[in-house]
């Protein structure tokens, strides 16, 4: 598919514009300070995206500013008295030193990490990190399961990996969907909803009136599930661009 980009600036708003061979105009505000991205069919010019703009700005102004108003974790430093997110849920890090193999358990509203004491932070972070990533591979098939047969789809591939600027992500062509390990620190609802939101793109590209038809149809309470992930606490880290 053939693009070409262009920078904008509406209202005080920088506004990223990537012209695309697509039918229908797409506006969306990304975390996790709300960058505004246009995705225009080739047909328009910088003038009719712009008044595109002006003409949702009041909404652009409020999804970035439930965005920025989104609690933020400050950097994890992996030693005990931390809180960690957990499937939603707020848990308290006890790290136990001992000898033997380094793992995570939980305990109830508490997350154990035994670790030989020589164990650096940077360590630590990579042993939280795989550990999410298996929960949530665990997490992701049941789910693909009971979806295909409602959608009358097939999932060929998936694979789980950071994401900056997307929750999950899907490539019609090959059929490969991603999803963010960041979901695994979101309540389960939230991996659900990606999951089917995902899987209907197998069913239709952008996310037009067809779209949202069918996300209705499968997903009723969609909306309510994406403003709960929305709005769930976010990792301290540098979101950098993308689509």
């Amino acid at each position: 598919m053939n693009t070409a980009s262009a920078y904008l600036t509406v209202a005080g708003i920088d506004i990223d514009v990537v012209y695309k061979d697509i039918k229908n105009l797409h506006i969306g505000v990304y975390p996790p300070l709300g960058r505004v991205r246009v995705a225009a069919p080739e047909r328009l010019d910088d003038d009719r995206v712009r008044l595109a703009v002006i003409q949702r700005l009041p909404w652009i102004k409020k999804q970035r500013n439930q965005l920025q108003a989104v609690e933020r974790q400050s950097a994890r430093d992996m030693v005990t008295g931390e809180s960690h997110y957990f499937w939603g849920i707020r848990q308290r890090l006890r790290v136990i030193e001992r000898p033997g193999r380094a793992h995570f358990e939980v305990d109830g509203e508490r997350l154990l990490l035994y670790t030989p004491a020589d164990t650096s932070t940077e360590r630590r972070r990579e042993l939280l990190d795989r550990w999410h990533r298996q929960h949530l591979r665990a997490a992701i098939p049941p789910l693909v399961a009971k979806w295909e047969p409602v959608l009358k789809v097939s999932v060929s591939r998936w694979s789980v990996r950071q994401m900056k600027t997307k929750w999950g992500s899907c490539n019609r062509e090959t059929g490969h969907i991603w999803f963010n390990v960041e979901l695994v620190k979101k309540h389960p609802e939230s991996l659900e909803y990606i999951v089917v939101h995902e899987m209907t793109h197998y069913l239709e590209r952008g996310h037009g009136e067809r779209f949202t038809r069918l996300m209705d149809k499968f997903l009723p309470d969609w909306r309510a599930r994406r403003d709960q992930l929305n709005a769930a606490p976010l990792a301290d880290e540098e979101w950098g661009p993308g689509v």
